[in-house]
């Protein structure tokens, strides 16, 4: 028995230390480790860690090592490296078929995303691309804007006035993951959808546990003795990624020219085609050949165009709140802009026109300096499909892992300056010497890849700031927000900060809890 227990040890020390084993080099020698690197465990404690406390464990190391890259070991993680030198990710991001999800990432998020365009390589991923590029095209962009955004905003609007009135606290994250669900709903899959549907749920649940697979090396043990319920969520998300598909297969059928001359209707064959190429469920159909990728790849735009946007807006109005000559600074580039909208009761007359950079390039500043700070993917990965060579000389073996962390990188001084940590959204303008006008300042997607750069560059990125001017114009123009910082009300506590709660992406861990005023 005792030999048995002894070789079982001696398995699991083996098994710790491959991880520390590789043949990653630098100019012939070992990367350095971070600090507090342990024999064995190697940097596998750190996460184990709730994943805010790992976020900030990177952001901590950052400072020591510069634009170095670096080597972790964790148990079960192949040899991988942090890379923080733009130069660095931009090798990465540019060389899509170098750089690529991999076994690694996708055996752990199959069960969640399948073949959709969050998991795939290859010609899975740039069909899935192709659907979205049509999807997003300019003048879908347009409708969302002008015609599909308005009503929802004003129906959240009208909830928020009932809140008001009642004084009763609102979790203001809940309210930004309705209308974000109900527009993704509404433009990609022509549903009506809400964030309270039981598919939200257990999705949020299964993009918690599914994180935890990244970081624990005993998931597999875990979720056979304690999995139930993430089995459940991932089937449930499954089945509603089945019903879309569904209820888009018959709708196609019901509008075709066929079916509408066998009800005599007259032949508006050329109606129907534009209304489909608006949808991103009709785009998907078009391009992928089976159903269930379809589900697959609708479920991961779901989960794409709305976790992200709704989390981002919840930052940005928690850091509102917490900045309030920013919020003057809002208010008076839209007073400038819309002189005959005083008082702060009468709606803004926004429009696709008016949410651009040029016209309100300080809201959208506001935003762009939030999700700096505040990465929607605060952390990405991708396997090297061959030996590779960085710039900086790390030689990496195929098979290898290559981790960055926008949210590292979002702090970093060699970046962002001294002032990297601190929220000012100047930093993102530049003023016309002739008129004084603000001008929104490009920055590099390799030193700010909240939007992800090369091939892979998110195609949602402009429809989630147009979306978010809108969005932040609105609710800064007609509200006041106060944070709810009562611990029995769900606050954190005076001098307390938000964190963010276990998952793939950055929702805000207990919501944002809030009072809500209309403006006088």
């Amino acid at each position: 028995m005792l030999g048995v227990i002894a070789s079982l040890l001696l398995a699991v020390a083996l098994w710790f230390l491959q991880g520390q084993r590789s043949d990653i080099r630098r100019n012939g020698k070992r990367l350095p480790r971070p600090p507090g690197t342990l024999p064995l465990a190697g940097n596998g404690l750190w996460f184990l860690q709730p994943r805010h406390e790992l976020l900030e464990w990177f952001a901590q190391i950052q400072p020591i090592v510069g634009f170095d890259t670096y080597e972790i070991s964790i148990p079960s993680l192949p040899a991988a490296i942090i890379v923080n030198d733009p130069k660095n990710v931009e090798h990465v991001l540019k060389n899509n078929e170098l750089f690529i999800k991999g076994e690694y990432f996708r055996s752990r998020s199959w069960d969640l995303f399948g073949n959709g365009i969050i998991n795939a390589d290859g010609e899975l991923w740039r069909i899935q691309r192709k659907a979205g590029l049509r999807f997003f095209s300019n003048a879908n962009l347009k409708t969302f804007i002008n015609d599909i955004l308005p009503p929802l905003l004003a129906d959240t609007r009208q909830a928020l006035n009932g809140d008001l009135n009642n004084g009763a606290v609102v979790d203001l994250q809940n309210v930004l993951v309705e209308l974000t669900t109900r527009l993704m709903g509404k433009m990609a899959y022509d549903m009506d959808m809400h964030g309270g549907l039981p598919f939200s749920k257990a999705f949020d649940f299964a993009s918690g546990e599914t994180t935890s697979r990244f970081t624990n090396p005993f998931w597999k043990i875990k979720e056979f003795v304690f999995g139930a319920r993430l089995r459940a969520s991932i089937k449930d998300v499954r089945s509603f990624g089945r019903t879309l598909v569904a209820a888009a297969v018959e709708k196609r059928s019901s509008t075709s020219p066929e079916h509408a001359a066998a009800r005599g209707s007259p032949d508006n064959s050329a109606m129907v085609s534009s209304v489909l190429q608006g949808n991103l469920i009709n785009s998907l159909l078009d391009h992928l050949p089976t159903e269930e990728l379809v589900a697959d790849a609708a479920m991961n735009f779901l989960s794409a165009g709305r976790d992200t946007t709704a989390q981002s807006l919840t930052w940005t109005m928690y850091t509102l709140m917490r900045h309030p000559a920013t919020v003057k600074q809002i208010r008076g580039e839209l007073a400038s802009l819309f002189p005959t909208a005083l008082p702060a009761t009468i709606p803004l007359p926004l429009s696709y026109d008016i949410v651009h950079p040029t016209t309100l390039p300080y809201t959208l500043a506001v935003f762009s300096e939030v999700i700096r700070l505040f990465p929607p993917v605060p952390f990405e990965l991708k396997e090297a499909t061959a030996d590779t060579t960085f710039p900086d000389g790390t030689f990496l073996p195929a098979s290898s892992v290559v981790l960055w962390v926008p949210w590292a990188m979002g702090r970093s001084t060699l970046i962002w300056g001294e002032d990297a940590t601190a929220f000012r959204p100047e930093r993102w303008l530049e003023y016309n010497t002739k008129d004084e006008k603000p001008m929104l300042v490009t920055k590099s997607a390799y030193e700010n890849p909240v939007f992800n750069a090369g091939p892979r560059a998110c195609l949602g990125k402009k429809m989630a700031e147009l979306l978010a001017v809108y969005v932040i114009a609105t609710l800064v123009w007609e509200y006041d927000f106060e944070e709810v910082l009562d611990k029995k009300k769900g606050g954190c506590g005076v001098g307390g900060e938000r964190v963010s709660q276990n998952s793939l992406t950055l929702p805000m861990e207990g919501g944002l809890p809030c009072t809500v005023k209309r403006r006088q």
